[in-house]
């Protein structure tokens, strides 16, 4: 196999990954913000319940999430029928609920560490709950979960990697097809800069976010 069209396969391949990573990070930052506000509710039963899903989804490997999502719902008597998802879908559903909860503990650290004072300062200033949150309180808790949220999806990126073993065609999938073919172990170190190079544009993007977020 010659070096472009080798080049050309891993590109196509990391075009799967870049799939995966938006779907999953459009999905489970708002989903994971919401399990935070049902976290920190007064209604008892939905806080439980929250938790309960949070260590769940945070306790168990998310290999076995995804192969559960691919394999085992299908087999699920009365919703088995219509929870048949081909490999990208079920990849992004198993993905979605999981790091959902890995985000729903980072917003929650970050409503903590917003002061309680700078609630009754918008209660005195006359705002409502809702203005309060999204003109005060998102805000701040979005300056210090920055760190946080652009570890978890530079992990992400790299997390991509697990959707091979249901054989889906991202790029450590075709990078394998590539070594097997030619027994060669280079393509490896071309995924490696291939996932570097994604991790580094996530860095200096989240750079920039948290300096335009200090204050």
């Amino acid at each position: 196999m010659n070096i472009p069209n080798m080049l050309l396969q891993m590109a196509k391949g990391s075009l799967v990954t870049i799939q995966i990573f938006a779907v999953t990070l459009a999905c489970s930052v708002p989903f994971g913000f919401l399990l935070t506000l049902a976290y920190i509710s007064k209604n008892k039963v939905l806080k439980k319940v929250t938790g309960f899903y949070i260590l769940l989804m945070r306790g168990t490997p998310l290999l076995l999430q995804m192969f559960f999502v691919y394999y085992g719902l299908p087999f699920i008597p009365g919703i088995g029928t219509y929870m048949r998802f081909d490999p990208f879908t079920a990849c992004c559903v198993a993905f979605s609920l999981n790091y959902a909860a890995y985000f729903a503990e980072i917003f929650r650290g970050g409503l903590l560490a917003v002061d309680k004072g700078q609630f009754e300062a918008a209660k005195v200033l006359g705002l409502n709950k809702f203005h309060t949150y999204t003109k005060i309180v998102i805000p701040q808790m979005v300056r210090v979960s920055l760190p946080a949220i652009s570890n978890e999806t530079i992990i992400l990126v790299k997390d991509t990697a697990l959707v091979t073993a249901i054989a889906l065609r991202e790029l450590l999938h075709v990078t394998k097809g590539i070594v097997n073919t030619t027994a060669n172990i280079m393509p490896y170190a071309v995924a490696a800069v291939f996932y570097l190079a994604m991790s580094y544009v996530l860095t200096v993007l989240f750079a920039k976010l948290e300096k335009k977020f200090a204050f």
